[in-house]
């Protein structure tokens, strides 16, 4: 058959479009048809430009063409449902024909999806934290940003006295409220007492702030006298079933008679608070105090409308000079203003945070709970785009792979007549067939693997099947993926020419593949940045596991509860008697985020208090036996004694506080106090402390932190007790702890926690994060690995002859895989060229956050990229060496 030229097809071309036959959207299947009988005629002797009017006459020229156009125009219109169902048949025999690449397409497909659909459910409740109270655009919380002494506090909390204030100075304050977080409290009804979580106390203005509607109750005085509360419905069902509980009383810690005035329907998970109890603020006395420098209050203000944070916080400073300023003074002495306070290089400053932020935005001490991170939304979200983005590169790579096979099936049909947009939409119809199906396997592994999910996220997320919403969103995402991944492949095949298909003269290789070789680049660029990821998290858990902190945390059991025992001493006698337990104490002060905490300054005897010479320290009281306890280590003097009476007014230091004061030799050395009475301090009375020993520096919060001052004084803060064992029977241990409790405190709850699990609970976090990022990039690497696959079978398939030529003249199964595997390596080397350095940017941020944290050397990188190549070669060398056995003769003989 005679060839057609570049310069024949323009010339047929030009005089189709000048004598205007082409209706539009019919211009390649008209040129292509045209072509090929004109290269009939040219087979048998006839000139082009003979052949080319012999082809028109016979389409009757301009008339007899554009009536052949609109024949078949009306036909389609005919019969578009048949047609359609026509596409659904061949579609399902095409797919169904090659099934084991269709599997892949839709495991891939639908993991992708699964994995994004989980994290969308994640993402939008981390977005949606706070959004369900009224006017949650208006409301904000008040923080407290403190230098003092070289410490620096960053104050989720506030002065008691400053809601009030807010509302009675700030006409821009619609109303104002206060919480004091409560961390748990023993409720009971009779007898059984039960430790609930969620208590706090708060003042009358929760319920015009947040809008808590009451089922029973009138917010209007629900928790304007002492001794009142209020609570969730689910505890009224708890302590009153099938009564009512409102007017009911509770015990609370064994000794206050609370009256219910108020029921609240519980509140969603999705806030930065939870509370099933909600005391009365009126009982707290420490809460009358008028102390501006004491900070343990959440605070909130509701804004008017049309009133900016910007404009109050603008006035704050005015306001902290006015209240703060004259208690500034008699603590430093009159002579010092907020002015020359400040510029000493001291700060005290409030300022605002929106209600719908702090879930995300927020991070500050003494936060009501803890909170997440915009970072983590952000990179879970480009997580779940980049696995979703590998499903759909893997759709195009593996249906243009499979390609070459249906090259002639397209020939032959464009040959027959068959249309462009007929073979677009049957090839968007097989696409959309595997998206549906991948998105309803999707669903299913979404559903099998959300319970899994919210173990390891700590969540509770479902799907919401019942939302038109969702449904209708999944459906058109569907069609949407469908469309998209198969627009590029339905476009690819329906542009072959049918003369050049026919005649073999179709080139894809790989070094036409310059977009596939970018996208497989991409899906392991992805890949090992998220192994990287997932390594450095491991790396720093291990490190914070292992570093030396300070204390011992290991084989200590903290008790519970035991803040109302009438003598600590006699249940230590009792935990005592079992030879396993080597050491007892009695302190709530714990070196663990989230328990006992207070603050105060100190400076040397026989000095004035002042800026120079104050130091703020962490000040916890403890017994004789907090060291040996904890583990700790006395680098210098000695530990508290009950052979020293003095020892009453004797004080420990950590090293840094040494540090701070410039002690050279510390011992004897006495430090002078405010004293503090009632939540307010005293002015007129200082309370001395002697320096008996020096402890070695420990961390009593994350690593995240550095560690400042701390002295340990003796006094009672007994509502835990740190118990020491040596034995290794655990079980038998605990059990002596539980029968000692109930011999010294029948009918309380006994709980306990393990110190070691306490301490990696500081880090759960990062635990998450890291089990995360583990299953994410195992996923990635999967679907990538299924795309590398496909590529791998497209290149086989495309050098069949090739690789039977080679077989023929000797060649070895080892260098035809190498031959077929070594283009893929080198891209799969390209992609750690280009994930090295993100990766290196992404990690070295994550861990500015720790001011202790490991060092993440090259090893990392090397190993990330290294796995990654190990198990791309696998992948390949199955199909490569699957291709390189096979029979060179059939390779031949089909070619």
């Amino acid at each position: 058959m005679a060839q057609l030229t570049n310069d024949h097809i323009d010339y047929i071309l030009k005089d189709i479009n000048y004598r205007g036959v082409v209706l539009d959207g019919f211009q390649d299947e008209v040129v292509d048809h045209i072509c090929s009988l004109v290269e009939q005629e040219m087979s048998n002797g006839v000139r082009f430009i003979d052949a080319y009017h012999h082809v028109l006459r016979k389409f009757g020229h301009t008339n007899g063409l554009r009536q052949t156009q609109k024949q078949v125009l009306l036909s389609e219109n005919k019969n578009a449902r048949l047609m359609f169902r026509n596409y659904l048949t061949i579609a399902f025999r095409n797919l169904n024909k090659h099934r084991f690449f269709s599997a892949i397409n839709i495991v891939g497909l639908a993991i992708g999806v699964a994995a994004c659909l989980i994290i969308t459910l994640f993402i939008l409740q981390e977005l949606s934290y706070d959004r369900h109270f009224a006017n949650a655009d208006r409301i904000y919380r008040l923080d407290a940003e403190i230098k003092f002494n070289g410490n620096h506090h960053r104050l989720a909390v506030m002065p008691a006295p400053t809601a009030a204030a807010m509302q009675s100075d700030f006409p821009e304050v619609e109303a104002s409220m206060h919480f004091r977080q409560s961390p748990w409290k023993r409720v009971k009804r009779t007898t059984e007492n039960f430790k609930e979580q969620f208590t706090g106390y708060a003042s009358n203005g929760i319920f015009k702030v947040f809008s808590i509607p009451l089922l029973k109750g009138n917010t209007a005085n629900a928790l304007t006298e002492p001794r009142t509360l209020v609570i969730s419905k689910s505890m009224a069902d708890k302590y009153f079933p099938n009564e009512e509980a409102l007017g009911q009383t509770l015990i609370v810690d064994n000794q206050d008679l609370y009256k219910i005035t108020g029921i609240f329907q519980d509140l969603p998970t999705n806030t930065h608070f939870k509370l099933d109890f909600i005391l009365s603020m009126e009982g707290l006395e420490e809460s009358k105090a008028n102390n501006w420098l004491s900070n343990n209050f959440n605070t909130y203000v509701l804004l008017r409308e049309g009133n900016t944070e910007e404009a109050l916080e603008a006035k704050f400073p005015k306001f902290v000079n006015t209240y703060v300023g004259p208690q500034i003074k008699e603590f430093l002495g009159a002579d010092v203003t907020m002015e020359k306070f400040s510029a000493n290089g001291d700060k005290l400053e409030y300022s605002l945070t929106p209600l719908l932020d702090i879930h995300l935005h927020s991070d500050l001490t003494a936060e009501m709970a803890a909170n997440s991170d915009i970072t983590y939304v952000y990179l879970f979200g480009a997580i779940a785009l980049f696995i979703l983005a590998i499903a759909c590169i893997n759709f195009m790579n593996l249906s243009t792979a499979r390609s070459a096979n249906r090259a002639k099936e397209v020939g032959v049909r464009k040959a027959l007549g068959s249309l462009r947009a007929h073979l677009v939409r049957q090839f968007l119809m097989e696409s959309i067939m595997l998206s549906v199906v991948s998105f309803v396997i999707a669903l299913m592994l979404a559903y099998v693997a959300l319970p899994g999910f919210n173990i390891l996220a700590e969540r509770n997320l479902s799907i919401p099947f019942s939302e038109p919403v969702f449904i209708a969103t999944f459906v058109v995402m569907s069609l949407f993926v469908g469309v998209l991944a198969g627009l590029y492949p339905s476009l690819f095949l329906s542009a072959f020419r049918p003369v050049n298909v026919l005649k073999g003269k179709l080139s894809l290789g790989m070094k036409s593949g310059a977009v596939r070789s970018s996208l497989v680049v991409f899906q392991f660029m992805i890949s090992i940045f998220l192994v990287v990821g997932t390594i450095t998290v491991q790396k720093q858990l291990s490190f914070i596991q292992n570093t030396k902190i300070g204390f011992k945390k290991d084989q200590v059991v903290i008790l519970h509860n035991t803040e109302l025992l009438s003598s600590h001493d006699v249940l230590k006698n009792e935990l005592l008697k079992y030879p396993g337990i080597t050491n007892v104490s009695a302190s709530g002060y714990i070196p663990i985020s989230g328990w006992g905490r207070s603050n105060t300054s100190f400076w040397p005897e026989g000095n004035q208090p002042s800026q120079d010479n104050m130091v703020s320290m962490e000040y916890w009281h403890v017994d004789h036996d907090y060291v040996p306890t904890l583990g700790m280590q006395i680098k210098v003097g000695r530990n508290f004694s009950k052979d020293f009476l003095s020892d009453s007014t004797a004080i420990i230091l950590n090293e840094e506080a040494v540090k701070r004061f410039g002690f050279k030799n510390p011992i004897g050395e006495k430090l002078s106090t405010f004293a503090v009475s009632n939540g307010t301090i005293q002015q007129d009375k200082v309370d001395m402390y002697t320096v008996v020993g020096v402890v070695e520096n420990f961390h009593f919060e994350s690593l995240k932190q550095n560690i400042t001052p701390l002295c340990l004084q003796l006094g009672k803060s007994g509502w835990s007790v740190p118990i020491r064992f040596s034995s290794a029977d655990t079980k038998a241990v605990l059990a002596h702890i539980e029968k000692s409790w109930k011999a010294v405190a029948p009918g309380q709850p006994f709980e306990y926690t393990f110190l070691d699990d306490a301490f990696g609970k500081m880090y759960s976090s990062e635990q998450q994060l890291g089990q995360i990022f583990a299953v994410f990039a195992g996923l990635a690497i999967i679907i990538a690995c299924l795309g590398l696959f496909a590529l791998t079978a497209f290149t086989a398939e495309q050098r069949t002859k090739e690789i039977g030529i080679r077989k023929v003249l000797g060649a070895s199964v080892g260098s035809i895989v190498l031959l077929l595997s070594k283009e893929f390596g080198k891209l799969i080397i390209f992609a750690f060229l280009l994930a090295a350095p993100l990766s290196y940017l992404a990690v070295g941020r994550w861990l500015e956050n720790y001011q202790y944290k490991t060092e993440i050397g090259i090893a990392v990188y090397i190993l990330a990229g290294v796995s990654a190549f190990a198990v791309a070669w696998l992948t390949m060398g199955f199909q490569s060496i699957k291709a390189a056995r096979g029979n060179p003769v059939s390779a031949l003989r089909s070619e």
